[in-house]
């Protein structure tokens, strides 16, 4: 009979021979010092910044990125996500090749920085396809109404006339981009809570607003 530490060893061993050897490489070689640490490194970085270039690239359509800013935003990403890494190599369980664990870091730090420059970039415009959406989300079918272009027209004046700034930053962040509260709220200094509640208003404004144009009926309020 199998010793519970046993059933948990042999669940945490699920990479093959050659995976272990080759984390092993890695673990070694990032903890060590000298020539042996630099090379590590320099392989790394390289192997991180194909994952932060990808990363970006996916989404560089959304956030207007283009040209020198998506290189400058991978190589930050690659560099600051090999730190990471090297400070938290020995915490590396073993149970998935090293790199994979690695791309958690650089994508982690990709989406933080393409968020922190969507936020630094507040006032970037919007396209009819990102207009085209918010109906949708925002528990508005557009498909109901007969003229979809006035439903889309409503949401954006009530975008641009009745949210604060914060509070649109908010909601085109989250809603319209899909970015993360965590990293959003990091990037706010703010807490989830925080957020939340200037997500809650935001909505509750621009439904009372589609309420008001004849858009929503007075039992949809969420």
């Amino acid at each position: 009979m199998k010793s519970e530490g046993s059933e948990l060893s042999s669940q945490v061993r699920v990479v093959s021979p050659e995976v272990a050897q080759e984390n092993r490489a890695w673990v070694r070689d990032l903890s060590s010092g000298g020539d042996r640490r630099e090379f590590a490194s320099r392989r790394l970085y390289e192997i991180l910044l194909r994952a932060a270039r990808a990363e970006v690239g996916r989404r560089a359509a959304r956030m207007r990125l283009v040209g020198p800013e998506l290189d400058d935003v991978a190589h930050q990403a690659a560099a600051d996500a090999l730190l990471a890494i090297s400070g938290k190599v020995e915490t590396f369980r073993g149970d998935c090749k090293f790199t994979t664990w690695a791309y958690k870091f650089v994508i982690f730090d990709v989406a933080a920085k393409i968020n922190r420059h969507f936020w630094q970039r507040a006032g970037v415009a919007f396209d009819d396809e990102d207009w085209e959406r918010l109906p949708a989300r925002l528990g508005v079918e557009p498909e109901a109404h007969a003229e979809s272009w006035d439903l889309m027209n409503a949401v954006h004046r009530a975008v641009d006339e009745k949210l604060t700034a914060k509070q649109r930053m908010v909601f085109v962040a989250l809603v319209l981009n899909g970015m993360s509260t965590e990293v959003l709220a990091d990037q706010l200094g703010a807490t989830h809570n925080a957020i939340y509640k200037m997500m809650f208003d935001a909505r509750r404004k621009l439904r009372t607003a589609l309420i008001d144009a004849g858009y929503l009926a007075e039992q949809q309020v969420a």
